[in-house]
Parts: structure tokens; sequence; C-alpha cells
């Protein structure tokens, strides 16, 4: 039976099923791509970036409608998910406009005489694996850049957003994509790990879970292949002694809950200096109760269910344990009774390293806050992590500020704000977040030939 279905997040009930490819077809796609390749290279620089302006004009004509189908399919509330729809419009116009600025060739000053001149080429076929928490700016910030570059893309969407993934596929068919550049695959992780381990595949990139990055790393090395991993992040909030508290507790409710904080880079754990904890730990825990949890189709609707019931579980294994071993929750901490993956915003205190909730990721509206006495003990609190995505510092002092964001190990530092994506920001992590970056000049760097073209 195939995994790739459209099941409610709001009462679990599967909605529709769709068909998993052949180990025929999965051969047949790889020599589409590479055939596409020939000719998509081949195409002007211009011509292949009017084609993403078409992309982001078509994402924006038809918003109402991608909007709705990542509301059914993965329960965002409908406001989020046409801001969503925009960021990924923004992206393919930003590598429409700026991105062909980036491939100019640059001339190398040289001992000697003659000329060098470094030229960016594309690679080939790639194999993207694309995660359902943001079905259309994940697709985005990898397909963007590898288009303009003149990579064909053979992508693997979540099991859980077929219908999205589909939509995807036409939109850039009716953008003028021809057949074979950019390619749908309702593809088992067997068959990706053949597709990644073919000759005709030259990369990969994976926004998703440390498990997976780490499977799609093993198959990408061994067979000699570039990869971008983009994983999982357990992000810090530092709140220090100089912070204004009512600004940073405004700040961390939808740091927090946010996609039902179903992001990579929501704000996990809260490091709140002792003069500000009672305050911030009491803010915080009434923010969140009244962020407006409800009908993801409704207009005003701030937070839905969580993207499936095995993800609710997921994230109440993970509470249950950390209640058992002694830590409190001030609010929240259980799902109701209600059919769906409905779970509410919950807020936990005394988490200790000896629970799930202190080394793991959780993903979902729970939020971990620990309380500190200097801004050293934050520091060191905020980088015992596996993780290293981003992070959030509130201060009142702009010199502490550098100081800690240099101090932080992480790839991204937001200072007095949280963590917004945006086209022309890099975006990445270190540490078991991931391998590379996206977005912005970056983006059209990782998977490309940077030729060296010397005359004497």
């Amino acid at each position: 039976m195939s995994s790739y279905a459209t099941v409610d997040p709001t009462t679990g009930e599967t909605l529709q099923t769709f068909d998993t490819l052949t180990d025929h077809q999965v051969h047949e796609v790889l020599d589409r791509s590479a055939e596409a390749y020939r000719a998509w290279r081949a195409t002007e620089l211009s011509s292949r970036a009017a084609v993403l302006q078409r992309v982001a004009d078509l994402y924006r004509e038809r918003s109402e409608e991608l909007a709705a189908l990542t509301t059914l399919e993965m329960g965002k509330p409908l406001a989020e998910s046409r801001g969503e729809v925009a960021l990924a419009a923004s992206i393919y116009e930003y590598y429409a406009t700026r991105g062909p600025a980036y491939l100019v060739d640059e001339e190398l000053e040289i001992a000697g005489t003659g000329t060098a001149v470094v030229r960016t080429e594309p690679l080939g076929p790639l194999v993207g694996i694309m995660p359902w928490n943001f079905p259309w700016y994940q697709v985005a910030r990898f397909a963007a850049p590898n288009l303009l570059l003149g990579n064909t893309i053979l992508l693997k969407h979540a099991p859980n957003c077929p219908q999205q993934a589909l939509a995807m596929a036409e939109l850039f068919t009716d953008a003028g994509l021809a057949p074979g550049v950019y390619v749908n695959v309702f593809a088992s992780n067997d068959q990706v790990a053949d597709m990644i381990a073919s000759p005709v595949v030259q990369g990969v990139s994976l926004t998703g879970s440390e498990r997976a990055g780490i499977a799609v790393g093993e198959v990408a090395g061994r067979n000699l292949k570039k990869y971008v991993l983009e994983l999982g992040g357990s992000d810090p909030f530092l709140v220090l002694a100089s912070a204004d508290v009512d600004a940073a507790v405004a700040a961390a409710v939808p740091g927090r809950l946010f996609n039902g904080g179903q992001a990579c880079t929501s704000s996990k754990r809260f490091i709140v200096h002792a003069d500000h904890y009672d305050r911030f730990v009491a803010g915080l825990s009434a923010g969140m109760t009244g962020w407006g949890m409800g009908d993801p189709t409704a207009e005003g609707t701030k937070l839905g269910p969580m993207s499936s019931i095995r993800a609710r579980d997921d994230l109440q294994a993970q509470v249950q344990d950390a209640v058992d071993a002694g830590a409190q929750v001030h609010v929240g901490g259980r799902p109701g009774d209600a059919p769906g993956a409905w779970f509410p915003p919950t807020v936990l205190t005394g988490v200790t390293p000896q629970m799930r909730a202190y080394r793991e990721e959780l993903f979902g509206p729970a939020a971990v806050v620990y309380r500190v006495d200097t801004t050293a003990e934050a520091v060191r609190l905020a980088n015992d992590s596996a993780y290293g995505l981003a992070a959030s510092v509130f201060t009142g002092d702009e010199t502490e500020a550098q100081q800690v964001a240099e101090d932080l190990e992480t790839g991204m530092v937001w200072i007095n704000a949280t963590s917004r994506s945006a086209a022309d920001l890099p975006f990445g992590g270190v540490k078991r977040s991931g391998v590379g970056r996206e977005l912005g000049r970056f983006g059209l760097e990782e998977f490309c030939n940077k030729k060296l073209v010397r005359r004497p």
C-alpha cells in the first residue's frame, strides 16, 4: 500500500492515497532528468530566470488554492499557509531578478601573464528530499537557485502532502518549464537511495530529521555525491539581565507557536536570567494559552492541529517522560479527547539532563524554560546541545549582544528578535543541525562547478 496519502490532521481520516513509482519508472525518470539537463543547461540564463519569475507570479495568482491544500494536508492555519505561499513566491522572484548577477564570471588576480576566470556552472540532475512542515518554502529554497543554475531536479516530497507535490509540479509546467527539468517522484526510501547512487545524479539536498540526514549522507558519501543537509534544531532563546522582558515574552509566544511549533528554527529552549524568570514564565504561559487553537480553515485561528497523530504522540511521549522524572507543567501537557492531532500549548520547567526534553528537539507547541544566574551560564546552557541551527538573544547591551552572538555555536543568531526566513538571508546550521547553506548568494554555490578557465 502506498505511503503517500492525504490525511486530515483535524480528524485523522485518510482522504486520498497515491501510487508510488515502480522500479521501472524510477529508471525512466532518471533518464528523463538526464536528457532534460542537456537542454536546460544550454538554455540562456535570461530565459531560465524568466521561468522562475513566472513561477513566482503563479504562486501569487494561485495563493488561495495552494494555501488551502496546505491547511488540508498538514493543518497549518490559513493565514500562515498564505504567508508561506507568499514567501515561496519571493524566493523564486529573488533568484529570477538577483540571481543572474551572482553567476557572472569572476576574473582572478594572478601572478604572471594571461588571465584566469572562474565560471559558475551547473552539475547535473539533483535529488531533493523535502519535509511536510513548509511544503512550498522548503522546495523553493532548493529548487529556485538550482533551476537558475541549470540543474534539473527530481523532487521527493513528504508522504503526507502529495496533493501539494502534484500542484507544485503542475505549476512548474504551467510556468513553461520543459518536461523533465522538474520531476515530482512518489518514491520509497529505497528507491530514493537508488536514485542518489545512480551515476545520473550529481547531488542531493535533504531537509528533515537528523535520522534521515544520517541515512542520506551515508548513501551520498558512499557514492561520492555532494550533499546539503538541513536538519533539526533545538534553538535557544536567551533573555539576559538587561533585556526588556515584556518584549521578550511578546516575541517568545509566536517564536514557539508559529507553524504549530513545527519548525526547525522555532525557539524551543528559553534560557532566562533569574531577575526575569518568574515574570517570563507567567507571561509565556498566559500568552501560549491564549494563542487561539481551533479550526485551521477558520479565519483568525492561530494554532491548528499538529501535522499527524504520530507527531502528536511523539511529542506527548517526550513531555510525559519529563513529567514522570519531575518536570513541572505550567500549562497544557496532555492532548484532549478530540479526534485528530491536537496538542495544547505547553510550558515545562525543571527539565534536567536526564530527561528526553533536555536533549531532544520538541517538534510541536511545547516550550522548556530554564533559569540561569549569569550570561556565561546562559551561553553554556545554550551550547549544551547536539544541535546548532539558530538562536535568539534578548539584551539591552549592544556589546553583550555581539559577544554572545560570537560565543553561540549556531549557524544563525538573531538579536532582540526570533528567527525568520528571507530570500536574501543565508540559512543553515552547525553540529548535528546539518551541512551546507541555502538562500541568498550561498544557495547558488552548493551544487555548482566552480570551473577555472586559464589563458596564458
